[in-house]
C-alpha cells in the first residue's frame, strides 16, 4: 500500500467510529441540502400551454402529460397549464393526437363526429349553431384580457304562418381583468354581428361574469352627439399633427405644446337647384293647321205673281238668284323649350364653423437658438414667426372668426427639450431579477451549509474533544506538565502598566489550558484512572 493511502488510512482510524459515523452524516446532509437547494432553485421557468380550461380537461391533460414523461404545472386559478419553456409546441401536438382540450367552445371540429347516416335538418341546424358559437368564443378570448367567454346566438327562422321574419340575436357573457370593460363590450358586438349572417349590432346583448350589464340596444357610438365629438376630435388631432410636424425640425419634440379646439357642423345638407337659360332656347314642337272652304248658291224656285193664277196661261221658268263664297285659311303654332339645369347636392360630411389655436414655446430654447444676448425684441420677434408659421399650417381663417394665441414661457423640469436619460444599470439588471435571485439564493443555501456544517465539523476533527474518545495513557502523559514547563508556569506573567495581562499571555491560555485545568477535566471525566496517572507520575519524581 502506498505511503500517502496508508497515512489516510491511519487518520481515518485514529478518528474512530463514532466520529467518522458523525463526519459521514455530515458530509451526506450537506450533499441533500446542496442537492436540493440546486433542483428546487435552478428548476426549469415555464410557459402557459392552455388557458380557460375546464377540470376535466386539466386531469386529462395532465396525465397524457404524465405518461409522455413531460414535467407540467397547474395555475394558481386551476385552470391553465403551464410546460417549461421550449416544449410548447411539443406539448400541444401530442395533445392534439389524443383530441385534447375537448372544452365546451368545441368549434367546427363538431363536424367530425358527426355521422351523415340519419342525420335530420334539425340536428345538422343545431350543430352548426354550436359550431359557430365555440368559433366566436375562441376568438373572443384571444383577445387582451378576455379570460373566458360563453356566446349564446339565436338564428332566424321562417314560418309557413308567420308574417314578419324573426331576427337573429345574441348574447355574450365574458371573464375579464385588466381591460375596460365598455369598450371591450363595444368590439365584441361587432365582431359577433359580422359573424353571424343577418345579425345587427344592436341585437347582441354583452355581460360579464358578475352579472353586469355592458352593452345591449342601440350603439351609442352611432349617434349624432358620438358621431360629432369623433370628428371633432378628428379634427383637432390631425390640426395638431400639422403643427408637431411644422415646429418639431425647429424647436425639437419637447419644446412646445400646442392645443387645438374645433367647432364642426356635421350637420346634413342636401341642396336641389333648377338654373333657367333665356339665351338658349330649342324647338320642342311645331304645329300646323290649313283650311281651305268652297260655297256655290243657286235659288231655282220662280217667284209667285199674278199669272200664274190665270187659266190656260203658261208661265214661263225662269232661274233664281245666284251667289258663291271661297275662304282659306293657315296657322302654324311652334312650342320653343328653354334651356335649364337641375342640380341636386347631398352632402353628408362637415365643415368647421370656428377654431381656436393654443402654442406655448420654451423660452430657453428661443434663448438658445437666437443666444444668451438676445433681447425682448428678437423673442417677440420669433414668435410672430412662428405664429405665422402655424397660422400657414392649420389654415386659419381670421375672417371666420379663428383665434390663435403664441406665447414663449420657461418650461417645467422635463419639458425642457434635454435628452432623456438612458436606461441604466439597475435597468438592465432588473430584466434578469428572477434568474439572479435564484443563483443568490442558491449561493447563500451553499454558504449556511458550509458554514454551519463543515466549519463546525472541521473544527470538531480538528480539537478532538475528549467527549467523544477517552484519554489513552500516553495523550495524560503529554498533557501532564514537565519541570520545565512546570517552572515557566510558575514564572511571574508579564503585565501591563495597569496590572492587567498581557494580550498575548492572555491568548496563550484561551489556546492551551493550564495544567490545573486540564488536571481538573481529567478528573471529572475519570476519577480513577486519573489517580493511577498520579501515582505514576509521582513514583518517577521520586525516582528521579
Amino acid at each position: 500500500m502506498p505511503e500517502q493511502l496508508r497515512s489516510i488510512v491511519i487518520n481515518l482510524q485514529d478518528f474512530g467510529t463514532r466520529r467518522l459515523a458523525i463526519m459521514a452524516g455530515i458530509a451526506l446532509l450537506t450533499l441533500a441540502v446542496i442537492g436540493i437547494g440546486a433542483v428546487y432553485l435552478n428548476r426549469p421557468a415555464y410557459e402557459t400551454l392552455y388557458v380557460g380550461l375546464e377540470r376535466s380537461d386539466v386531469n386529462q391533460i395532465g396525465m397524457v402529460l404524465s405518461e409522455a414523461g413531460m414535467n407540467f404545472d397547474v395555475g394558481s386559478d386551476g385552470t391553465s397549464v403551464l410546460v417549461p419553456v421550449g416544449t410548447t409546441a411539443k406539448a400541444r401536438m401530442l395533445l392534439a393526437e389524443k383530441g385534447l382540450p375537448t372544452s365546451a367552445n368545441a368549434g367546427y371540429e363538431l363536424f367530425d363526429k358527426v355521422g351523415s347516416l340519419g342525420l335530420t335538418s334539425f340536428m345538422q341546424q343545431v350543430t352548426r349553431v354550436r359550431a359557430l358559437e365555440g368559433e366566436i368564443a375562441r376568438t373572443i378570448q384571444s383577445l387582451a384580457g378576455v379570460k373566458a367567454a360563453r356566446v349564446h346566438i339565436v338564428m332566424s327562422e321562417r314560418a309557413n304562418f308567420r308574417r314578419e321574419e324573426q331576427q337573429p340575436s345574441a348574447s355574450v357573457v365574458i371573464r375579464y381583468a385588466g381591460i375596460d370593460g365598455g369598450k371591450a363590450a363595444m368590439s365584441i358586438r361587432h365582431l359577433v354581428a359580422a359573424a353571424v349572417p343577418g345579425l345587427s349590432a344592436e341585437k347582441v346583448t354583452v355581460l360579464d361574469s358578475a352579472g353586469n350589464l355592458l352593452a345591449a340596444g342601440d350603439d351609442p357610438s352611432n349617434t349624432s352627439a358620438a358621431r360629432s365629438l369623433g370628428v371633432e376630435r378628428t379634427v383637432e388631432s390631425q390640426i395638431e399633427d400639422n403643427i408637431r410636424r411644422a415646429l418639431t425640425p425647429y424647436l425639437g419634440p419637447d419644446n412646445f405644446r400646442a392645443s387645438v379646439k374645433a367647432d364642426v357642423n356635421t350637420d346634413t345638407r342636401q341642396t336641389e337647384e333648377t338654373i333657367f337659360d333665356p339665351e338658349s332656347r330649342v324647338e320642342r314642337s311645331i304645329q300646323t293647321v290649313k283650311s281651305n272652304e268652297n260655297s256655290n248658291q243657286r235659288q231655282a224656285a220662280t217667284p209667285t205673281t199674278v199669272e200664274q193664277n190665270l187659266p190656260e196661261t203658261q208661265t214661263a221658268s225662269s232661274e233664281g238668284p245666284q251667289s258663291s263664297s271661297q275662304n282659306d285659311r293657315k296657322e302654324e303654332i311652334t312650342n320653343y323649350e328653354i334651356n335649364s339645369k337641375k342640380i341636386a347636392t347631398v352632402s353628408n360630411g362637415y365643415s368647421v364653423t370656428k377654431m381656436s389655436i393654443a402654442v406655448v414655446v420654451n423660452q430657453q430654447r428661443l434663448l438658445a437658438v437666437l443666444g444668451k444676448d438676445a433681447t425682448p425684441e428678437q423673442v417677440a420677434q420669433r414668435v410672430a414667426d412662428i405664429k405665422k408659421m402655424v397660422t400657414s399650417a392649420t389654415g386659419l381663417d381670421e375672417k371666420r372668426g379663428d383665434i390663435i394665441d403664441v406665447s414663449a414661457v420657461e418650461f417645467i423640469d422635463g419639458l425642457d427639450g434635454q435628452e432623456l436619460a438612458s436606461p441604466g444599470i439597475l435597468d438592465a439588471v432588473s430584466s434578469y431579477t428572477g434568474s439572479l435571485i435564484n443563483a443568490a439564493a442558491f449561493i447563500i443555501v451553499v454558504f449556511l451549509v458550509a458554514f454551519f456544517g463543515l466549519r463546525p465539523m472541521a473544527a470538531a476533527l480538528s480539537n478532538k474533544p475528549a467527549a467523544l474518545a477517552g484519554p489513552s495513557f500516553e495523550d495524560v502523559q503529554r498533557s501532564l506538565p514537565t519541570p520545565a514547563a512546570t517552572a515557566e508556569a510558575e514564572a511571574v506573567p508579564p503585565v501591563l502598566a495597569d496590572n492587567r495581562p498581557a494580550p498575548l499571555d492572555d491568548l496563550r491560555k484561551k489556546l492551551r489550558p493550564a495544567p490545573q485545568d486540564r488536571l481538573a477535566r481529567m478528573v471529572d471525566i475519570n476519577e480513577e484512572r486519573t489517580a493511577n496517572i498520579l501515582r505514576k507520575w509521582t513514583a518517577q519524581e521520586a525516582v528521579g
